[in-house]
């Protein structure tokens, strides 16, 4: 893949972290979602150097997963187990993360007058 674009994209205003977007020639996009914890220093400058980073242990993977009391837990959606209360939370964040675009529509209505008299053939009497 040879990239030809970035883009880092702030979560709630990048207080819950980046998602930094590598742009193929092709159109192909990989994503890495960097979540901000509270001793973290993570921002919009360093997002793309972490992110590469991600990456570079991703392909330096050799396939072995932690075993015994580092072993990782696969967490079920909260649709899946019916967790309502956190559906509702995911539901907050979503609607704060696209404040702007949740607002309604302001609709202004412009008044056009029917009957001109001042077009030439409106002043023709016959």
């Amino acid at each position: 893949m040879q990239v030809v674009g970035v883009q880092v994209h702030p979560e709630m205003g990048g207080k819950a972290g980046f998602t930094v977007e590598f742009v193929g020639e092709a159109g192909e996009v990989v994503s890495v979602l960097l979540r901000a914890g509270d001793d973290s220093d993570l921002n919009r400058l360093n997002a793309t150097d972490r992110a590469k980073a991600v990456l570079l242990e991703v392909a330096t993977f050799d396939g072995s997963l932690l075993t015994g009391d580092d072993e990782v837990n696969c967490l079920r959606s909260a649709r899946a187990t019916g967790d309502t209360q956190t559906m509702e939370e995911e539901l907050d964040e979503g609607l704060e993360a696209s404040f702007p675009a949740s607002d309604p529509v302001s609709i202004t209505v412009s008044t056009i007058p029917a009957g001109r008299t001042d077009h030439p053939d409106a002043k023709k009497s016959e």
